[in-house]
């Protein structure tokens, strides 16, 4: 049972005002120093890392101050990067959704507090209180106490937005609002329910709210808008022996909100200048300033001091929010794909400074470190470390954080046989992962997952102990599948090993 401390209504509204800016310490001259070796530390990441494609645009004191493209769109085929070609965004669709937010909650058609239930009233987490109580604000922060990326194992398996929303019920929940894990879901869910009180679509909702009234004519949160788009970077991979190569296609319409919106180099730069000027554009208000600024403030702690002399980190409203040695407000949010993009924007609002990188590559650092070398080159006059390794060891750590601890290229010596496939094959049943089929096809036994459904080849590694490739945005190598056969010789329930992180991979016979 989830414990919940917080009043009904949820935490109420701030004011920004309550959090004076910090004094700006840049020069233009320092800013213009920084912007004159952009191009070459861009180059210089591209050239240590190989990945193929990357633009870049910064602006200062609402002017676009710099906008490049660099490299290729697609590994072996003829097309430059530009500031007009499309990339995923992947998680910094986050902190545009929040600004699409912001101007439902101005136009009050919802409030950052509104239960999500008052839109969605199909809508449950597992602990039936939380269910009631959980806001608008308290998923777009990740404090709603569901585990960290619930519902991603779902969207890899091949099920749609309504089922996963519709099954994050069955996932154990930590103390609501005192905790802290990011989930694409449950951030999801609290902007459909924005679309909802706006009697709309997700996709509709940001068109007209923010990409068209801001002049962001490429971008969508729409999967076929950028599929369609003659100018788009696709999305690379490194092979086996290293090389970057175009091999999959990543259709985040699902998790549209948290991480589906596809956008160039130019577009972004005009949502920069629009989010450092508390929401004007040309003149003109395009989102409340008071509603964005409130995107801007910490919500909950997600980085917890390592020792007493380090400062927390937080989360906002679809942002990253941490304070520097100058007091000044740092916002940053950066995106992710393993199948291949990943991005970045970062801002020093104090400053009127921001920068967005986006690049065609699954995340090795590059973008992240293009972004921290400006800000440490406008402050220092030059990087203050090797950013790129340390970022590149973060992704890594994080990629390789669920493996198996089993090798199961390996079987041990003295691996026992396993059973006649009969004992296996069957239909398994489980409320949160659907329906699980073993079938021996041609003597090799199958395991079919997820509504179309995915076929997964068995490989015995000993006895009952099976494994499988994993596949999808969440792949981790193989994983391991254990039968638990009774006494008359046939399986009762399997487990899978990868799905089983929070508890939810055993599947029953029927």
């Amino acid at each position: 049972m989830t414990t919940a401390t917080a009043t009904t209504a949820g935490p109420p509204a701030r004011s920004p005002a309550a959090h004076p800016a910090a004094a700006p310490a840049l020069t233009d001259k320092q800013v213009a120093d920084a912007v004159a070796k952009l191009s070459g530390q861009i180059r210089a990441g591209m050239e240590r890392t190989g990945v193929p494609g990357v633009a870049v645009a910064v602006v200062h004191k609402d002017k676009v101050v710099y906008q490049k493209g660099f490299g290729e769109r697609e590994v072996g085929r003829a097309g430059a990067v530009s500031p007009d070609t499309v990339f995923q965004l992947a998680s910094v669709s986050k902190p545009i959704a929040s600004t699409v937010v912001a101007d439902a909650v101005g136009d009050k058609a919802i409030d950052w507090g509104s239960p999500v239930t008052r839109q969605l009233p199909d809508f449950a987490l597992k602990d039936p209180w939380v269910t009631r109580h959980v806001t608008v604000a308290d998923l777009l922060s990740h404090r709603s106490g569901l585990p960290d990326h619930a519902g991603d194992l779902l969207e890899d398996l091949g099920y749609d937005q309504q089922y996963i929303l519709g099954h994050l019920r069955f996932e154990p929940l930590s103390p609501f609002r005192a905790s802290y894990a990011y989930t694409n879901f449950g951030f999801t869910a609290a902007a459909e329910a924005v679309a909802d009180a706006k009697d709309t679509t997700w996709e509709k909702l940001s068109e007209d709210s923010l990409y068209r009234p801001a002049g962001m004519a490429s971008t969508s949160s729409s999967f076929a808008d950028y599929e369609k788009a003659a100018n788009k970077a696709v999305t690379h991979v490194r092979n086996a022996q290293g090389d970057w190569e175009a091999k999959f296609v990543r259709d985040a319409d699902a998790q549209s909100p948290a991480g589906g919106v596809s956008s160039t180099a130019r577009d972004m730069a005009r949502w920069l200048r629009l989010q450092l000027a508390n929401g004007k554009l040309a003149g003109e208000q395009i989102v409340p300033s008071e509603q964005l600024q409130r995107t801007h403030l910490p919500e909950i702690v997600s980085q917890p001091p390592a020792s007493p002399t380090d400062r927390a980190g937080f989360y906002g409203l679809g942002w990253n929010v941490s304070y520097d040695d100058q007091g000044r407000l740092r916002l940053s949010h950066s995106g992710g794909f393993e199948l291949g993009a990943n991005t970045n924007v970062t801002m020093l609002p104090a400053e009127q400074l921001g920068i967005v990188v986006l690049t065609n590559g699954k995340p090795v650092g590059l973008a992240d470190s293009i972004a921290l070398n400006f800000f440490d080159t406008a402050q220092q006059g030059r990087p203050t470390r090797d950013w790129l390794p340390l970022i590149a060891r973060v992704y890594e750590q994080e990629v390789n954080a669920d493996r198996s601890p089993t090798d199961y290229t390996k079987p041990p010596p003295g691996a026992a046989d396993a059973k006649a496939d009969g004992a296996y094959t069957g239909t398994y049943r489980n409320d949160y992962y659907g329906p699980l089929t073993v079938t021996a096809d041609n003597g090799a036994l199958s395991l079919h997952l997820g509504p179309k459904p995915m076929r997964f080849v068995l490989t015995h590694y000993s006895g009952d102990t099976f494994s499988f490739e994993t596949v999808g945005e969440n792949a981790l190598g193989r994983t391991g599948v254990t039968f638990t056969v009774g006494d008359d010789g046939r399986a009762s329930r399997v487990k899978v090993e990868s799905l089983d992180q929070n508890g939810l991979g055993t599947f029953t016979r029927e």
